[in-house]
């Protein structure tokens, strides 16, 4: 596998637990937002570091969501707290969910000197064209080493999918026809992808679009042209992605691997990631 994309592998479950843990949806409910769906708490969360924009800001960096979902969420959210209140409450609700997780392992040296690995990588990140990228590489670094840590995969994973957009822009595909063509290759089950908030009839309609390109057949499945534009669109994903990594060299890269080990997999003994991904990446442990 790619190295970029191996890293990203290992980093995204680290950063995503801010969607999934009970102690991001507790903090959430105590700012106001209704969690009985995690969409509101996670477009809080994640829009936050761009400040108070509006839908169509929103729609533009998320891409694959449907407008109509994000207009559902965003202004809305920041009626509820400010983006300056939901910045702080992030942070509590990862220290509080990582603590739960490892207690006091958590202020060990191998946190400490994984964010400083981490944290080389995020910085040496380039932001033009690259929204997610640059807002939170705008805001302050934490100083305890656990959420300094967890800012750096952040500003890492957000890099990769900026990214993956642009790559996605290039292939001509647009936001629900991106979600058709992944799950055409058996990516994730089609049923995976519904809090994009696409309907039956935008679907079909990508799909039909997809179709007269030859990407996918009369079942929906992808053509032979179909895998190779995905695997072109991975192609150039895991390339722009890959200059934070020679920044920090492969031996510095593996090692930053090595240290964030007993966070990734106290994130999958949580069971707190849902078993299907439609980022196309492993969220459960393997069997042994």
């Amino acid at each position: 596998m790619n190295f970029a994309r191996s890293m990203w592998h290992q980093l995204e479950p680290v950063h995503s637990v801010l969607y999934f843990s009970p102690q991001a949806f507790e903090e959430a409910a105590a700012l106001g937002y209704d969690i009985e769906s995690r969409w509101p708490s996670y477009f809080a969360y994640r829009t936050a570091p761009l400040g108070p924009v509006g839908a169509n800001a929103a729609v533009a960096a998320y891409y694959s969501f449907s407008p109509r979902a994000i207009g559902e969420h965003v202004p809305a959210i920041w009626q509820v707290a400010s983006p300056e209140q939901v910045l702080r409450t992030r942070l509590r609700a990862v220290e509080r969910t990582y603590r739960a997780l490892l207690g006091d392992r958590v202020d060990g040296p191998g946190v400490a000197e994984a964010a400083e690995l981490a944290r080389r990588a995020a910085e040496s990140v380039s932001v033009p064209a690259r929204l997610f990228t640059a807002a939170n590489l705008d805001l302050p670094w934490p100083e305890e080493p656990l959420l300094a840590l967890w800012h750096a995969t952040t500003i890492l994973r957000e890099h990769r999918g900026d990214g993956h957009l642009a790559a996605l822009l290039a292939a001509g595909l647009d936001g629900c026809e991106a979600l058709v063509s992944f799950a055409a290759i058996g990516a994730a089950p089609v049923q995976a992808f519904a809090g994009r908030g696409w309907s039956g009839q935008e679907w079909a309609e990508a799909q039909e679009r997809l179709a007269v390109r030859g990407l996918v057949d009369g079942d929906g499945q992808a053509t032979e042209r179909g895998r190779e534009l995905r695997e072109e669109v991975e192609r150039t994903t895991d390339r722009l992605a890959a200059p934070p990594w020679q920044a920090l060299g492969e031996e510095r890269a593996q090692r930053l691997s090595q240290l964030i080990g007993p966070l990734l997999g106290a994130v999958f003994e949580s069971g707190m990631l849902p078993m299907t991904s439609t980022l196309g990446i492993a969220t459960v442990k393997a069997p042994d």
